[in-house]
């Protein structure tokens, strides 16, 4: 009985002394837990504060990028808006329904104007004298024909791999045959295009579209003192209008033809005449093709733009090279201090260059000889002078090709 109590009681102390060894065992567990806690506390607080000085920063990166974000969400909404219309239009044009005239307001003008069309111009220029891979101007080039529906087979070299670059093949050379020159009339297209408008100019106004008009003046700008000495039959109270026309009788024309990026972007001569004054406009370079022109007065006097004068044998004759989106280059085979797009200019400047000199009295051009080019499509506007029994031999809308007959007495 004794053992056995003994042994009882010696368990009990095992017991006592194992549930000691564990509760101390895990007080210090407890201890070391809470130490180890208590030691990793610091980097856990600087972890999080290092976090929320990571997020103020997005937060204050995002709220400075908000502005930008509104913008590309806004003028992206707005160009599918436009395109949204230009697709309207198209489909009235399809089937014969007269477009109503919507004009852009100032603002749109002026936010369309604040785009950096002349410094996108420049950088295409530059993107189109960058020689292509031989291998990649297949591609690219087919690409081309492809979206704009360009006739390689009128091309005086088919080859896509002869043009090295964009700008060669922009200002491809066509086969001598595949443009004819008309000889019966007296005026010819001087590039492939649309027409877009034509007829008398009437009260200095001209249109650039069916209901759309520009000033003459603002367009060809003030005479100069070489032209009012050649025209100095004409009185300097009258109109402008009428300071243009030379001899009795007679009346002014004009025409507008638009060449779309896929057309032949070389001119040529419309007719003989000789060319006295060049006259260099810098300015913007908005698209011209004829929903802009619908919708932007004055669109040709607010792009770049180029304009010759001189005379034929009918009087005053005068063609204007307009500049374009992309089309900042304007080339003047004779004229080789022009330089067009340059990255300053005052607002509402030109400059002039006079072909008279004491040897030479302008440029003689012959119909059909080439006058220019221009770096992508663009327009070109012919304002002359002529007898009362002109006729054109065109119709708006109409798709012309250089040498084609515009018109004759």
């Amino acid at each position: 009985m004794a053992a056995s109590m003994e042994r009882m009681c010696g368990a009990a102390l095992r017991r006592s002394s194992v549930l000691t060894d564990c509760s101390f065992s895990w007080h210090k567990n407890l201890s070391l837990r809470k130490t180890l806690v208590v030691w990793k506390q610091p980097p856990f607080r600087t972890f999080f504060t290092d976090r929320r000085k990571v997020h103020a920063a997005l937060v204050v990166r995002t709220f400075r990028l908000r502005p930008f974000h509104f913008l590309v969400a806004t003028g992206g909404g707005y160009a599918s808006y436009r395109q949204y219309e230009k697709y309207k239009e198209e489909q009235l044009e399809k089937m014969g329904i007269e477009i109503p005239i919507k004009l852009a307001s100032e603002w749109e003008v002026s936010l369309y104007k604040s785009v950096p069309t002349r410094l996108l111009s420049r950088a295409w220029g530059r993107l189109n004298q960058v020689e292509l891979p031989t291998w990649l101007r297949k591609p690219v080039y087919s690409l081309y024909i492809w979206t704009f529906g360009v006739n390689m087979k009128e091309a005086a070299v088919e080859d896509l791999h002869h043009y090295r670059n964009l700008s060669e093949f922009f200002r491809r050379k066509l086969k001598p045959q595949s443009r004819p020159v008309c000889c019966y009339h007296s005026v010819i297209s001087p590039s492939d295009g649309k027409i877009l408008n034509f007829g008398q100019v009437k009260n200095c106004e001209v249109e650039q579209v069916k209901g759309v008009t520009y000033s003459l003046e603002s367009f060809l700008g003030p005479r100069t003192c070489t032209e009012d000495v050649q025209f100095s039959q004409t009185s300097s109270c009258n109109s402008f209008q009428n300071q243009l026309v030379t001899q009795e009788g007679n009346e002014l024309y004009h025409c507008v033809i638009y060449l779309a990026p896929g057309d032949y972007h070389c001119f040529h001569s419309p007719t003989d005449w000789r060319v006295s004054h060049r006259r260099h406009f810098p300015g913007s370079l908005m698209s011209v093709n004829p929903g802009v022109a619908r919708w932007i007065k004055e669109l040709f006097c607010h792009n770049e733009r180029v304009v010759l004068t001189g005379d034929w044998k009918h009087g005053f004759f005068s063609l204007t090279a307009v500049g374009a989106t992309n089309v900042g280059s304007i080339r003047i085979y004779f004229d080789r201090d022009l330089r067009t797009n340059s990255p300053r200019y005052s607002k509402g400047s030109y400059n002039d260059f006079s072909f008279i000199t004491n040897n030479k009295e302008g440029i003689p051009m012959r119909k059909g000889e080439h006058l220019g080019e221009f770096n992508l499509g663009s327009t070109i506007v012919l304002v002359f002078e002529a007898p009362k029994n002109f006729n054109f031999h065109i119709k708006p809308g109409q798709k012309i090709r250089f040498g084609e007959a515009l018109g004759s007495l």
